[in-house]
């Protein structure tokens, strides 16, 4: 073959391979600008509620762009939406299926995505899937261990299977702690904990002692927010409870626990006498407790529950008078 001839050759093979190029080049282009345009599109659907919509769209986004993460990951959220925990029907098995189809891929493409295994391990959780879900809960954990909120989240899900397990109660009440180790000087941690106690199951004997428990920690949280009216209300809240709901402590005990209840409420009307809830709960304490307890001051004391009950009820009605005054001036 002569120069001429190679020469020939060799620019007859670049032009084939620019020409070649040039249309990947456009391919790519086209298959980029299809993508995001019905990634918009799904993304739309998906804020306004209209799930199916959005699946659409998100399967029309995978077939441009296989890889793009967030679509499967949203794309498992829409079936999610659709799916009814505890329905045991054709269609709902289905869109389980189509779920974690989606959500799986996702965390394969991202496995470190906090979000993405939030998303699968809340699946697993409405499919009462225990030990799949915890696997990525604790992972969370694992991949963020100073977020404080990582623990709440985690404390939440042992929490909804707690009622008749003790040893998933105690991983609960762990993570909590747990919480509250990340960050000793937030009161909200105190909160949680103390909260989590109070609504803890058991007999009326371990009951009241999860009371006194939750006590501590509502004294925790006062000692960081002393001029905090809704944490001296939790305080309150909770010795009443311990007079009113546990009958069998001696009379000397319930009249205690109900004295400092009436101390702490006090205490939050006295920090923000604008708060309606104090009220609220003053009602109950002199005429459901007191009244009981001291049945010759009955008369006295019903006629001052029924005065801060009042007062409540006022205060309820000025509130929503000023929220209707507000939405018409903003008309």
């Amino acid at each position: 073959m002569s120069r001429n001839s190679a020469h020939r050759v060799l620019f007859a093979a670049a032009a084939i391979a620019v020409i070649f190029a040039f249309s990947a080049c456009q391919d790519i282009s086209y298959s980029k600008l299809s993508s995001n345009y019905h990634f918009g599109k799904a993304n739309s659907f998906f804020r306004e509620n209209q799930y199916r919509k959005a699946i659409t769209e998100y399967e029309a986004t995978l077939k441009y762009n296989p890889n793009l993460t967030q679509a499967y990951r949203f794309l498992g959220e829409s079936y999610k939406q659709l799916y009814k925990p505890g329905i045991d029907t054709p269609l709902n098995k289905e869109l389980e299926k189509k779920t974690l189809d989606a959500l799986t891929k996702a965390h394969q493409i991202e496995p470190n995505n906090r979000d993405i295994i939030y998303s699968l391990g809340d699946m697993y959780d409405k499919l009462k899937k225990f030990p799949e879900a915890e696997k990525l809960y604790l992972r969370i954990i694992e991949l963020q261990p100073e977020n404080m909120s990582n623990y709440y989240v985690v404390a939440e899900f042992y929490k909804r299977y707690s009622s008749d397990n003790k040893d998933i109660a105690k991983k609960a009440e762990s993570m909590y702690l747990r919480r509250i180790e990340t960050d000793p000087d937030n009161p909200q941690g105190y909160a949680y904990m103390a909260t989590y106690l109070q609504e803890a199951a058991g007999g009326p004997e371990e009951l009241l002692k999860s009371y006194e428990k939750a006590a501590e920690f509502w004294q925790k949280r006062i000692s960081l927010q002393p001029d905090s009216a809704e944490a001296w209300l939790a305080l309150g809240v909770n010795q009443w409870s311990r007079s009113f709901r546990f009958q069998f402590l001696t009379a000397p005990e319930r009249m205690k626990q109900a004295q400092d209840a009436l101390k702490s409420i006090s205490k939050a009307i006295e920090l923000d006498p604008n708060y309606p809830e104090p009220y609220a709960w003053m009602g109950p304490l002199y005429k459901a407790v007191l009244a009981k307890l001291e049945p010759e001051k009955e008369a006295r004391y019903n006629a001052e529950g029924d005065r801060y009950l009042e007062k409540f009820a006022e205060m309820r009605k000025r509130a929503a008078d000023r929220k209707k005054l507000e939405e018409e001036l903003k008309k």
